[in-house]
């Protein structure tokens, strides 16, 4: 009996330890803690894309301004000062100096053949000196000359004392077309060739229209300039020898590879007016018209804007309100807190 004690007390304590193991396995385990994410930053604002260049409206060519006249044989009406200058010494200078002298040779022609003709001299005159015919003859071609060349060395002064320049364009003839830089504008380039008639180029490519000017007188792209402003041109040549002419400026200046020549013109009066090269420079010479476009000075800043430049003198534009304005540098020897 003593000896069945401790047993019962040992089977005891283990029932009752396999008791306590199944209540241990179905005990609760603790879920584990789940961590919210933390909300997305908000996804800085978009940027607002630079708007594109305005298109530019040219203006449409008049008939009979800076361009010939079918049957015109006078100079083109002049639309600078030069050319006015230059145009009324034509028509009142020379022309009427040209007339009176042919009219006066060919008169004197006539009366010799008529008065001195063998039937009524059968023995000619032995005269062979004549003292106021010799003086006469070297005195009146003097005269003429000086009477011509004094507007004419006042207009030459005029054609080649260019004022102070309000615009600079370089000019570059190339064979065969044309660019035109803005270096007072940002610097700006620009390609001018001749436009096509619809027949002669495949389809979808520009064609001419008459809003573009004459046949073999337009152009894709104009020089544009300034009404008013004096404008100055830097004329070279990336190749042979070029021309730059446009007949209503009476402005004509060679292209030399390698050399910069200048010229000037101002004009008041906005319009369309056209020239060609005027020097024999290969194959295509014929096809490397000019177009200019004055206009009014709004018109030529939408226009410099629209080419992606800028006004002469303008203030650089201010940094947009969503870009970063980096921090100064500290000084030196200043350590960080």
């Amino acid at each position: 009996m003593t000896t069945l004690k401790p047993i019962v007390a040992i089977m005891a304590l283990a029932g009752a330890i396999m008791a306590a193991v199944p209540t241990l396995a179905q005990a609760p385990v603790p879920a584990p803690v789940v961590q919210e994410a933390a909300p997305p930053a908000a996804a800085p604002a978009a940027v607002p894309a630079t708007p594109a260049a305005p298109a530019f409206a040219h203006a449409a060519p008049e008939a009979g301004i800076g361009q010939p006249v079918p049957g015109a044989i006078t100079l083109q009406p002049q639309f600078t000062e030069v050319g006015a200058d230059a145009r009324w010494m034509h028509n009142a200078v020379l022309m009427p100096i040209i007339t009176v002298i042919s009219l006066f040779v060919l008169l004197l022609l006539l009366y010799a053949v008529f008065r001195y003709r063998a039937k009524v001299n059968p023995l000619p005159s032995g005269t062979s000196h004549n003292t106021f015919i010799e003086v006469m003859w070297t005195l009146a071609p003097v005269v003429i000359l000086v009477v011509i060349a004094v507007p004419s060395i006042q207009l030459l002064a005029k054609q080649y004392a260019a004022p102070r320049a309000d615009l600079t364009v370089k000019v570059i003839g190339n064979q065969w077309y044309w660019t035109y830089q803005y270096p007072d504008n940002g610097d700006f380039e620009i390609v001018s060739n001749m436009l096509r008639e619809k027949d002669e180029i495949p389809a979808g490519q520009r064609a001419r229209t008459d809003a573009d000017g004459p046949r073999l007188l337009a152009v894709d792209e104009r020089m544009v300039v300034p009404a008013g402003a004096v404008v100055k041109l830097i004329v070279t040549s990336n190749d042979v020898i070029h021309s730059f002419a446009v007949p209503a400026f009476w402005a004509k200046m060679d292209a030399v590879p390698g050399r910069l020549n200048e010229t000037w013109f101002k004009v008041d009066r906005p319009g369309v007016y056209y020239g060609q090269c005027s020097e024999l420079c290969g194959a295509r010479h014929a096809y490397m018209p000019i177009a200019v476009e004055v206009v009014p000075p709004a018109r030529f800043a939408a226009w410099v804007a629209s080419k992606g430049g800028t006004m002469k003198g303008a203030a650089p534009a201010a940094p947009a309100a969503n870009e970063t304005v980096p921090a100064a540098a500290p000084a030196q020897g200043a350590t960080a807190s």
